[in-house]
């Protein structure tokens, strides 16, 4: 069975974020796909300080946080959504410490598994944090799954976001079409192996000649 990781990066384990999380993964488990909820927004996480340890190692230097249990899931999960609340127009700084070294320190192939995100805030900044959100996805091999909107819900307080009837349309939505990339892309993989990647060049223009 096709497994998903939420990542809950809000403080608040059963706030706005949750609220359009929990949407998601009511659907994808109506899908037939396991999901795992697992919450860090009110952790203590450190960002990455450029180490170099997990080129050696395959793991973060750092083992008082979540980062490389979450890094052992992520590595058999088929997909994964990141759900953030908005904070000045970017997502949580934990949220973002966290996924800074769990994609730098995880160095298995996330080539095709499936990647989406999912922001709430009282207004504006969403459409930024989802930008930043999907930017580790698609430097990482991972299709981005799609909704009928941006996966965005708004509201002050749970309550609020559970009124944004459109916003939890937008993740059942989101939800559905992630299931159904991930059994389009098993069914591929399966038949004819995933698409090959080269990784030979690595330029860097440092004298700016060539």
């Amino acid at each position: 069975m096709a497994k998903v990781l939420l990542i809950n990066g809000s403080p608040h384990p059963q706030g706005c974020t949750w609220v359009a999380l929990n949407e998601v993964q009511k659907t994808l488990e109506a899908e037939g796909v396991e999901t795992e909820l697992i919450q860090i927004g009110q952790l203590p996480v450190r960002g990455c300080v450029a180490c170099g340890h997990c080129w050696q190692s395959g793991g973060c230097v750092f083992t008082d946080d979540p980062v490389n249990e979450v890094a052992e899931k992520f590595k058999e999960a088929q997909g994964l959504i990141l759900g953030s609340p908005v904070y000045y127009a970017s997502p949580n700084g934990t949220l973002l410490s966290f996924l800074d070294r769990l994609f730098q320190s995880s160095r298995f192939p996330k080539q095709m598994k499936v990647g989406a995100s999912v922001v709430s805030c009282r207004r504006g900044g969403n459409s930024a944090s989802f930008d930043v959100l999907n930017k580790y996805f698609t430097i990482s091999g991972m299709p981005v799954a799609s909704s009928t909107y941006w996966n965005q819900i708004h509201g002050c307080t749970p309550e609020e976001a559970k009124k944004d009837l459109e916003g939890l349309q937008i993740m059942r939505n989101l939800g559905r079409n992630m299931a159904f990339l991930i059994r389009a892309i098993q069914a591929e993989k399966e038949k004819s192996g995933l698409p090959e990647v080269e990784r030979k060049d690595f330029t860097n223009f440092m004298d700016g000649k060539e």
